[in-house]
């Protein structure tokens, strides 16, 4: 298995200088904790967090609807592509609307690299706005092969994203490895995360590994192989320690 570390802005500065891809933007940093509100419940309990308890909140306008609240923490949004696990089937337009309702209040818009065709209005008014951009890819079943995986990164970057976003099923030791190869090749930072029966550990060790965005549930489990936001969190600062 490929040696864990995370790429260096000096490091991702050679490689965008070959592939003509952006340096990441400062304020994506490892291991950062994003708590899931995809109910009124876990709404509820992520107004009650307190300073430190994570480090971004992520609204799922398909689950919730696009009227942003206020928040302490800063917003990632999404309206998920019904094939990537969203709700309510929302259409194209539904989603694009509801992603350019949110911005001026988002930090980060997710845009699925799907979506990408139809989605380029969100892009260039993110960018405009100064709202970063995590083009993303979810694969429920398994983890797609290591060239299938180095594709989606380049059509994100080619894009425009600031950051990729890949949750796979790691169900086999060999799902985690084609994830962490992920590292050597990408020139943007990475948000990595398994599901399934690899999921709990693989979260956890890609966000030693540099993973930017590390994603917990608030109210319940939207997926399998995910920890609460909080324990997480608590994982994520003692291995640090």
């Amino acid at each position: 298995m490929p040696h864990c570390r995370y790429l260096s802005v000096k490091k991702v500065t050679r490689v965008s200088e070959k592939k003509k891809l952006k340096v990441p933007h400062p304020e994506w940093s490892s291991g950062s904790v994003v708590g899931i509100v995809d109910s009124p419940e876990a709404l509820t309990k992520s107004l009650k967090l307190a300073p430190g308890e994570v480090d971004y909140l992520e609204w799922r306008a398909d689950f919730m609807g696009p009227d942003l609240p206020d928040s302490r923490l800063p917003w990632v949004v999404t309206a998920r592509h019904p094939d990537e696990g969203g709700q309510n089937a929302m259409n194209a337009v539904q989603r694009r609307d509801a992603l350019l309702q949110m911005l001026p209040k988002a930090s980060i818009v997710d845009v699925e690299v799907r979506s990408l065709p139809v989605m380029k209005k969100v892009v260039v008014a993110a960018h405009s706005q100064g709202v970063q951009v995590a083009c993303s890819f979810h694969d429920f079943q398994k983890t797609p092969s290591t060239q299938r995986l180095k594709e989606v990164i380049d059509r994100a970057g080619d894009s425009g994203a600031n950051a990729v976003k890949i949750a796979t099923m790691t169900r086999f030791p060999s799902d985690i490895g084609r994830l962490l190869d992920l590292w050597s090749y990408s020139p943007l930072p990475l948000a990595l995360m398994g599901m399934g029966p690899l999921g709990m550990a693989s979260r956890l060790l890609f966000a030693n590994c540099g993973s930017v965005l590390n994603y917990g549930w608030l109210h319940q489990p939207n997926v399998p192989g995910q920890w609460s936001a909080w324990e997480l969190k608590a994982l994520i600062n003692k291995s640090r320690l």
